[in-house]
C-alpha cells in the first residue's frame, strides 16, 4: 500500500468479489469524488496461467484486492477475505490444529483437515503437495495483495485439483514502501502484533513480514500460538529481466484440539472440549521453511519466459482426539519447479496467444504412528513408513482472438502422479506398495465481449483428483487401500459478467453443472478417518455477486450461491445414499456487506446466511440453517510526512447466535459438532512511519 495512509484508497470499491478495478470510475485527486467522464480500466487475471483482460475469459473467476483483505480485519484466516466469493464455503475457523476447511462448488468439503480438490499457489510457488493435499498455516495475510479464485476445474492449468484455484499475491517493495506496525487484541485471549517493510534502491526491492499470534480459544483446549515470517527480494536484471528471491518461515509450537461433541455434550456445555480431547492433549505443533526461486525474461525472443523452483521443509506432530493409533508425525521434503513460455502473434490474421509449460514436484515424508493408551500414555510404533509421491506434467492452453467480440480458448494437460510407500517397520509383513496414475485434463471456451464493458462465456472441462495417502490409509490393515481410486470430474459454466456505468453496478452470474466419477467421501472406523468412492455425484447451481456504489460514501455487495450437490449412485452393503445431499455443504449461501466511507473513516456491517446442511452420507443427522451479522469500523490520520495512524475495531456474531463452526463428516458415536464462539470483540490499532 502506498499513499499518506495504511489504508489508502479510493471510495471505489471496497468489498466486491468481482475483480475491483472493474468498477473504479475516475476521481479528483484533490476531493475523491467521482469526475463527469467514465473509464473501464483495463482488468487482469492471472491465475489461469494464460493472462488475459477479465472481459475476454471464458471461466468463472473472482479476485479480492488489499483493501478487502486488510480493512478492519483480523488478517488470521482466509474465510475474513473470502466470505465474499459466490460458490466458496469455509468451515473451521476456530480450530487451528485441524486447520480452515475450504469448498469450492462442494469440492473440498470432505478433507478431516487441510484442503483437497482445490490447488493452492502463493507468489506462484505451489503449496498444493502432489497428492493433491494443501496447507493453509503458512499462508500470511498481512503481506497479501491480491487473491484470485477461479471456480471450476483448474486440471489444465495445475492438474490434480478438481474445484479450482485460490492464487494468492504478496507485496513487493514497490508495493508497501515504508514500515507498518499493527497490534490487536479481542475476546477469547486474542492477540496478534505484526510488522512489515518495504522498499527500493536502485534495481533492488524487497518486502518483509512478519507477525505473532495468540489465541486461548472459545473452547477449552483450543489455544494456539503461530510466528510468520513472509519476505522476498527482487533483483531487475536488465532487458525485461528480473529475479526473485522468496523465503517464507513457520512455527506453531502449539495448537491445541478440543475435539468434536456429541448433541447431550453440547447442551451441557458448548465452550466444553472432548473427553479424549482432554485426557490425550489433542493437538499439534508445526515448524516448516520455504525458499524459492523465480526467474522472469519478458523478452525470451518473441514471448516470455518464467522459471521458477522452490524447496520446503516441515516437521510435524499431531495428537488426534482418540484412543488408538492416534500420535502420528512426519518429516517432510517437498520441492519442484516449474517452466512457463507464453507468446502472442498473429496469423491468418487472427491474433493467437499461449502459455505452455511443464511442472514437477516431489514430496517425500518420513511418517510414524504410535499406540495411545486412555491415560495419554505413548506406546509402541504401530507405523514407520517413507511416503513418496512424485508429479509431472505438461500443459498447453491458447486463446485465438476471432474477432473483437469472440475469443476461443484450448487447453490440454497431461499428469503422472505417483504414489509409492516403503514400510520400514514391517511389523505384520511388508505392507509396501506404490500406485501410478496418468490422466488427460482438457478444456474448451468461448468468449462473447458484446458491450466492452459486458460479457457471456461457456467454457466445459474435465479434471481429476487422486487420492492423497491419507484417504489411502486401509480400514482392513496397512498398506494402501486396493479398492480406492481417483475421483473425476466433468465441468460445464455459462456466465456473465459486466459492469453498468451508469448505475455503478457491476454484476458476476454464474450457472454450472459438474459430473463426478468415483466419487471420494469419508467415513470413521474406530475413530479414524478412512475413504471410499462414492459412484457418481452431481453438482448444479448459480452463483451470483453484484457490487453496487449507489452513493459517493455508500456500498452494497453481495453474494449468492444456490447450489444441489447429491449422490446420484452410491451404494455400500449396508445402505443405499443415491439422491441423498452431500454431506458438510449447505446448498444455499448469501453474504452481503453494506460499507459507508468517507476518507480513512469507514464502517461495514455484513450479514451471512448459511444454509442447512447434513452431516452423513445418510442424511439423518442434520443442521439448521442460521444468519450470522459482524461488523467493523475504523479511521485514520495522516500525522505529516509519511506518517499515518489508524484505528479499527469489530464485533463477530452480534447477535449471540449458536451455531457450529465445523461439523465432522459420517462421524462415530455421534461425535459431529464442533460449536463455534459467540459474539466476540476485536480491536487494534495501525501506525506508518
Amino acid at each position: 500500500m502506498v499513499g499518506s495512509s495504511a489504508w489508502a484508497q479510493a471510495p471505489l470499491p471496497s468489498q466486491s468479489p468481482l475483480p475491483s478495478e472493474s468498477a473504479v470510475r475516475e476521481y479528483r485527486a484533490e476531493d475523491g469524488h467521482v469526475s463527469d467522464h467514465q473509464v473501464l480500466p483495463t482488468v487482469s487475471v492471472s491465475a489461469p496461467r494464460l493472462a488475459r483482460e477479465l472481459y475476454a475469459t471464458p471461466a468463472a473467476i473472482s479476485t479480492v484486492e488489499r483493501e478487502s483483505i486488510a480493512r478492519g480485519q483480523q488478517r488470521v484466516r482466509l474465510d475474513e477475505s473470502l466470505a465474499g466469493v459466490p460458490g466458496v464455503y469455509l468451515q473451521n475457523r476456530d480450530n487451528f490444529a485441524q486447520g480452515q476447511r475450504i469448498a469450492i462448488r462442494g469440492f473440498g468439503s470432505r478433507a478431516a483437515f487441510g484442503v483437497r480438490g482445490i490447488t493452492v499457489r502463493v507468489d506462484g510457488i505451489p503449496y498444493t503437495l502432489p497428492d493433491g493435499q494443501a496447507q493453509l498455516d503458512a499462508i500470511d495475510l498481512e503481506s497479501a495483495e491480491r487473491i484470485e479464485v477461479i471456480r471450476g476445474p483448474a486440471a489444465v492449468a495445475y492438474g490434480n485439483a478438481a474445484g479450482g484455484v485460490i492464487d494468492i499475491t504478496t507485496a513487493r517493495g514497490d508495493d508497501a514502501e515504508g514500515w507498518y506496525a499493527r497490534a490487536s487484541g479481542g475476546s477469547d485471549g486474542y492477540r496478534k502484533a505484526s510488522l512489515r517493510h518495504g522498499g527500493s534502491v536502485g534495481d533492488w526491492s524487497h518486502h518483509i513480514s512478519v507477525s505473532a499470534l495468540g489465541v486461548d480459544g472459545y473452547r477449552e483446549r483450543s489455544s494456539t500460538e503461530k510466528y510468520l515470517l513472509n519476505a522476498n527480494v527482487r533483483r531487475e536484471l536488465g532487458s525485461a529481466r528480473a529475479l526473485t528471491l522468496m523465503l517464507n518461515l513457520l512455527e506453531n509450537p502449539r495448537s491445541q484440539d478440543p475435539g468434536a461433541l456429541t448433541l447431550a455434550e453440547v447442551s451441557r456445555g458448548r465452550d466444553q472440549a472432548a473427553p479424549n480431547a482432554l485426557a490425550l492433549d489433542a493437538g499439534q505443533r508445526v515448524d516448516q521453511q520455504l525458499i524459492g526461486l523465480h526467474y522472469e525474461d519478458l523478452a525470451a525472443g518473441p514471448g516470455e519466459l518464467h522459471v521458477r523452483g522452490f524447496y520446503s521443509q516441515r516437521d510435524f506432530e499431531q495428537q488426534l482426539p482418540y484412543v488408538g493409533d492416534s500420535r502420528l508425525g512426519y518429516q517432510r521434503d517437498y520441492y519442484g519447479g516449474s517452466v512457463e513460455y507464453r507468446q502472442s502473434f498473429e496469423t491468418l490474421p487472427i491474433p493467437l496467444s499461449y502459455v505452455a509449460g511443464i511442472d514437477a514436484a516431489r514430496q517425500e515424508d518420513d511418517r510414524f504412528r504410535r499406540q495411545v493408551s486412555a491415560q495419554g500414555a505413548v506406546g509402541e510404533t504401530l507405523v514407520t513408513e517413507r511416503q513418496t509421491a512424485s508429479s509431472l506434467g505438461l500443459f498447453w492452453q491458447g486463446d485465438a482472438e476471432l474477432t473483437e467480440q469472440w475469443l476461443l480458448s484450448l487447453g490440454a494437460r497431461f499428469d503422472r502422479v505417483a504414489l509409492d510407500t516403503d514400510d520400514r517397520l514391517r511389523r505384520e509383513g511388508d505392507a509396501s506398495g506404490e500406485r501410478t496414475f496418468t490422466e488427460w485434463s482438457g478444456s474448451l471456451g468461448l468468449s462473447y465481449r458484446y458491450l466492452p464493458e459486458h460479457q457471456v462465456y461457456f467454457s466445459t472441462g474435465t479434471a481429476f483428483e487422486t487420492p492423497t495417502f491419507t484417504e489411502f490409509a486401509n480400514p482392513a490393515g496397512a498398506g494402501f487401500n486396493p479398492g480406492i481410486e481417483p475421483q473425476k470430474a466433468w465441468n460445464r459454466e455459462l456466465g456473465m459478467r459486466g459492469y453498468l456505468a451508469s448505475q455503478a453496478l457491476e454484476y458476476d452470474v454464474a450457472l454450472f453443472s459438474v459430473e463426478v466419477r468415483d466419487e471420494l467421501v469419508p467415513f470413521e472406523q474406530g475413530g479414524r478417518t478412512f475413504y471410499e468412492n462414492a459412484g457418481d455425484t452431481s453438482r448444479d447451481g448459480v452463483e451470483l455477486a453484484l457490487g453496487w456504489q449507489w452513493a459517493d460514501a455508500w456500498r452494497w455487495d453481495t453474494a449468492l450461491t444456490l447450489a444441489r450437490y447429491r449422490f446420484d449412485r452410491f451404494e455400500t452393503p449396508a445402505e443405499s445414499v443415491d439422491g441423498n445431499r452431500l454431506p458438510g455443504l449447505p446448498e444455499r449461501t448469501w453474504n452481503n456487506q453494506l460499507t459507508w466511507q468517507s476518507g480513512e473513516r469507514f464502517a461495514t456491517v455484513e450479514a451471512q446466511y448459511v444454509g442447512s446442511q447434513v452431516a452423513d452420507n445418510a442424511n439423518e443427522v442434520g443442521v439448521d440453517s442460521y444468519w450470522l451479522v459482524n461488523l467493523r469500523a475504523g479511521d485514520g490520520w495522516a500525522l505529516g510526512g509519511n506518517t499515518s495512524l489508524n484505528v479499527f475495531a469489530g464485533v463477530r456474531n452480534l447477535f449471540d447466535r449458536e451455531y457450529y463452526g465445523n461439523l465432522r463428516i459420517n462421524a462415530n458415536f455421534g461425535r459431529y459438532y464442533e460449536p463455534a464462539p459467540g459474539r466476540t470483540f476485536y480491536a487494534g490499532i495501525e501506525t506508518r512511519f
